[in-house]
């Protein structure tokens, strides 16, 4: 007796599904190999998302959460060089994140802490380039110079991608904060040894807000 009693403290059975919506901004740069001086460039970001708890292991909340999210990334070139010259690239994505989540804190009512972390997925849907100043692509560094006006040429991304936030629970849903960073593992052009740039890839850190709310709660504990 005492020994399922034991085990029931440790590993707790949960089936619970919820769906949210969440908006927030995006500061984003690009990792070039040869490197180019960046500013963050800033963009949108929301979605959809539907998470799924299964268990709570000592004090730990377990749960899969998937998203769909509208995202806008990219790249804003410092030039260092006290002019107003200027030059951007927005890509924006469809992006398709599958996480752990794991929470610590209060199930029904109150705040809990919580981790995301899992691979993420994109899917190109469009893209623009800004120019401003006083300045002629041909006076720019070699290195660089192919940058501009090149078109992506891989409409598929993938990465990894963690946050972190504080979730609030209430009788009315679900109201949470989260801090996430993406870190690109593919190129957005081609990076053969013929190719202009060595790694071309995005990376990003999100601050967002949203609500969620629960569409069911399954006992398990019988």
């Amino acid at each position: 007796m005492l020994g399922i009693r034991s085990h029931a403290q440790v590993e707790s059975p949960r089936s619970m599904l919820e769906l949210g919506v969440s908006g927030g901004m995006n500061l984003s740069r690009m990792e070039f190999q040869p490197s180019i001086r960046q500013k963050l460039l800033q963009g949108i970001n929301g979605g959809i998302s539907a998470r799924y708890t299964s268990e709570k292991y000592f004090s730990m909340i377990c749960a899969a959460q998937v998203e769909v999210n509208f995202s806008q990334r990219g790249m804003l070139e410092d030039f260092d060089d006290g002019t107003s010259n200027y030059y951007s690239r927005t890509i924006n994505y469809i992006e398709v994140p599958f996480f752990a989540h794991v929470s610590w804190g209060k199930e029904e009512r109150g705040f809990q802490f919580f981790l995301n972390l899992g691979p993420q997925f994109g899917f190109f849907l469009s893209e623009s380039e800004k120019y401003n100043g006083n300045w002629e692509t041909a006076g720019r560094p070699s290195s660089i110079r192919p940058l501009y006006g090149k078109s992506l040429e891989n409409k598929f991304e993938y990465g990894i991608a963690g946050g972190l936030g504080l979730e609030y629970k209430s009788k009315i849903g679900n109201f949470f904060i989260e801090g996430r960073y993406f870190y690109g593992l593919s190129d957005i052009f081609g990076n053969s040894k013929t190719d202009d740039f060595g790694r071309s890839a995005n990376t990003t850190i999100t601050a967002r807000i949203g609500y969620s709310i629960r569409i069911f709660n399954k006992d398990l504990q019988k």
